[in-house]
């Protein structure tokens, strides 16, 4: 069992001793995702597949931060709640600071929200300095693999909702999907030079293909995410401190 909160105190602190001292933070959003996905799409598919990933790898998987950086979707659309940038920093530097009290030496923050990333970073740079023994990551569910990443954007760069997003959750949760509400929608961005929030660049808070979106191509999807974040959790469990070359003799 790798989910920290069905495990008891002495499981984890035993997990640990015994050198599983990796753990894995989803970090979602609630969010608005078009008509026909619900609004925890980004913490539901992060959480459930970093849970799935830390059972095959036998690292320890957090409870899910439901709330990211949202501030891009605005008060357009119903559904969306978002953290100030600065205050979701705090919040992670927070998080990290109680992982290193209990034992953990090696922390990845999985991301399901795209604008989750500059937060995480800022935060892993605040905790690198305080905790110089202890080693942070952070990567959005594309950021995984090359393989994994040609799925989520197979319908666009600037995606939102899209195929991808929808097939996970048809496989995972598919309460969670209202096929008969997608629509398509193109993405606008490419050749842009500037960053846009949602209402400039779709009228429905979806970019992409989601009626492309299949149980099977889920399925698929599911199992090379969590095949190759499984993958890359063991190696970074067994990766040692980077060797120093030796500097100028005196």
């Amino acid at each position: 069992m790798a989910r920290w909160d069905l495990l008891t105190s002495n499981e984890i602190e035993a997990m640990i001793a015994d050198g599983r001292d990796l753990a894995v933070l989803p970090v979602g959003a609630t969010e608005q995702h078009g008509p026909h996905l619900a609004c925890g799409c980004d913490t539901i598919s992060a959480e459930t597949l970093a849970q799935l990933a830390c059972e095959r790898a036998n690292v320890l998987a957090l409870p899910a931060l439901a709330y990211g950086c949202s501030l891009g979707h605005t008060e357009k659309w119903t559904g969306t709640f978002s953290l100030h940038p600065g205050t979701m920093i705090d919040v992670i530097v927070e998080l990290g600071r109680w992982a290193v009290a209990n034992g953990i030496t090696k922390l990845l923050f999985l991301s399901g929200h795209g604008t989750n990333d500059a937060p995480l970073k800022s935060a892993i740079l605040q905790l690198r300095y305080e905790f110089p023994e202890a080693r942070f990551a952070t990567m959005g569910l594309w950021d995984i693999s090359p393989r994994v990443g040609q799925l989520y954007f197979r319908d666009g760069a600037d995606i939102h909702a899209n195929r991808g997003e929808t097939s996970v959750l048809l496989h995972l949760r598919p309460e969670m999907v209202r096929m008969e509400e997608s629509f398509d929608v193109a993405d606008v961005t490419p050749g842009t030079h500037f960053s846009y929030a949602m209402p400039a660049t779709t009228p429905t808070g979806v970019v992409g293909s989601p009626s492309e979106s299949t149980e099977e191509d889920g399925a698929m999807m599911v199992e090379t995410i969590v095949s190759d974040l499984a993958a890359w959790l063991e190696t970074a469990l067994a990766e040692d401190w980077p060797t120093l070359p030796e500097g100028p003799k005196a």
